[in-house]
């Protein structure tokens, strides 16, 4: 078990020199699978055989020196948003219960290129609906830091997997936080990059001009590696980005000498937790002695990001879910009398409540009578968001805050609150509604014992610096383990 201790990275070059072997770091991660997926249910479909059959492949290849990558036998979780060749694909949704894709998604299909071996799909909130991973129909995950609190979501899954060491590495997706804040809930990286620097093509999509695809990792130099390799241009994503700039490794450099990093007071005022701001701002005094300049300034219209995010993003899903009709896959229902009630059945039976609530919320504001009032007016204040972070970025390399306002709450809190639950994003939103990289680094832990994610955002295509300053921060904060 050994093994697991690794970093994504450390596996394959251990690997490389035949000190471990790709199968043995799979049965490795199938065996503490196994273990612990009881209590945590990270996971909601694992295909064993198909697992072992592709490691020992991949093995076959790096000893025929086809594969040198630097992912090469490393096996990955994949968040169930996203296609899987002949595996099981469901959003954790009644709906899909039964759709297995003909094709893998191109983030996927990179990875495997690279030598990264997919275990299984990972639990998250129904259709990335949810910060919580507790609005899925195949049952909530629970944070192993403590099974009484929630995972974050919606990538909850694949932060828990990563998190317990039940993968090395797993795929999440971002719509407004739900790669950065179950990473900051889980004390793993979470990495949500430039949209359109990862191709969005077999993401079954919930908001298309917010989701982008990132990893999540167990530290910031997995999280450069995993991203040179998603980062591709793909023609069949009409907004995928050809970049030049893309060996975001280059950038594991320790130094942030002369960067100049500003604290947005908007993001430490009323209703953040005491805990979390102390560690967010001690996090920015070691950057400060390590010769950063820091300082704070006023990032305008943060109180507009919530109902911004939420009508666009509801008015894209209501768009978006429209072809779950128990037409041409997914679930259809048993006994139905013509095709609208066939439609109305099937949806009624096949959705669950949350993702229904935003599906009405979405149709609503695109309404006619409604359009302008509501859909109009979001996106208008959108522009003005991104106009303000072109403003801070003109005199900021960087943007230090929180990820979340407390640390992970009790299963079950949220759920009975849809609003809370929805502030609960206030600090992660604007990156996606803006299209920037945003990071979370495991920054401390409160006094229960939970971790709390520092957030650092750069300007559009800025990864490089993103890293280089988690990476700086990251030395600096020393190791950061769960204790047994």
């Amino acid at each position: 078990m050994e093994l697991l201790k690794y970093s994504a990275v450390e596996l394959a070059a251990a690997i490389k020199e035949g000190k471990a072997t790709a199968v043995e770091a799979m049965e490795a991660a199938l065996s503490k699978i196994e273990e612990t997926e009881s209590k945590i249910n990270a996971y909601v479909t694992i295909d064993k055989e198909a697992a072992l059959a592709a490691a020992k492949e991949a093995q076959k290849k790096i000893e025929a020196g086809a594969l040198t990558g630097a992912l090469a036998g490393v096996p990955m979780a994949v968040k169930d948003n996203l296609c899987t060749e002949g595996m099981l694909t469901t959003c954790a949704s009644k709906i899909l219960g039964n759709f297995v894709p003909t094709f893998s998604a191109e983030a996927v299909i990179n990875l495997e290129k690279a030598g990264a071996v997919v275990i299984g799909k990972t639990n998250m909130d129904e259709f990335a609906m949810g910060s919580t991973t507790e609005t899925s129909a195949y049952g909530e995950t629970k944070n192993p830091w403590n099974l009484e609190h929630v995972p974050g979501g919606s990538s909850g899954g694949s932060a828990a997997a990563v998190a317990s060491n039940e993968c090395f590495f797993a795929l999440g997706s971002d719509t407004g936080g739900s790669i950065r804040q179950p990473a900051s809930f889980c004390g793993v990286v979470g990495l949500k990059p430039t949209y359109g620097t990862v191709s969005r093509y077999g993401l079954i999509a919930y908001g298309s001009s917010l989701d982008q695809i990132g990893p999540l990792t167990k530290n910031v130099t997995d999280c450069a590696t995993v991203l040179e390799v998603l980062a591709t241009h793909d023609t069949k994503d009409s907004t995928s980005v050809k970049r030049e700039d893309t060996d975001f490794t280059s950038a594991l450099v320790e130094d942030v000498t002369g960067m100049k990093i500003g604290i947005p007071r908007d993001y430490f005022g009323e209703g953040l937790d005491a805990e979390v701001k102390e560690a967010a701002l001690a996090a920015a005094k070691a950057l400060e002695e390590k010769g950063a300049v820091v300082e704070e300034f006023d990032l305008s219209l943060v109180e507009y990001a919530i109902p911004t995010y939420y009508t666009i993003a509801a008015a894209e899903a209501s768009s978006n879910l429209e072809r779950f009709d128990g037409v041409k896959y997914g679930y259809r229902t048993s006994e139905f009398d013509g095709l609208h009630n066939m439609y109305k059945k099937t949806r009624s039976e096949g959705f669950g409540a949350e993702v229904k609530r935003r599906i009405m919320l979405g149709s609503f504001v695109l309404s006619s009578g409604y359009y302008d009032a509501y859909y109009l007016k979001a996106l208008k204040v959108k522009a003005m968001i991104k106009k303000a972070f072109d403003d801070a970025f003109a005199k900021y390399d960087i943007i230090l805050g929180p990820v979340a306002p407390t640390t992970a709450p009790k299963l079950g809190e949220s759920l009975s609150d849809p609003l809370k639950m929805y502030l609960g994003d206030i600090y992660t939103i604007s990156v996606n509604l803006a299209g920037l990289p945003g990071i979370s680094v495991p920054c401390g832990k409160d006094s229960k014992g939970l971790p709390i994610g520092l957030q650092l955002i750069a300007d559009s295509f800025q990864e490089k610096k993103l890293i280089q300053t988690a990476y700086t921060y990251e030395k600096l904060r020393g190791a950061f383990v769960m204790e047994d």
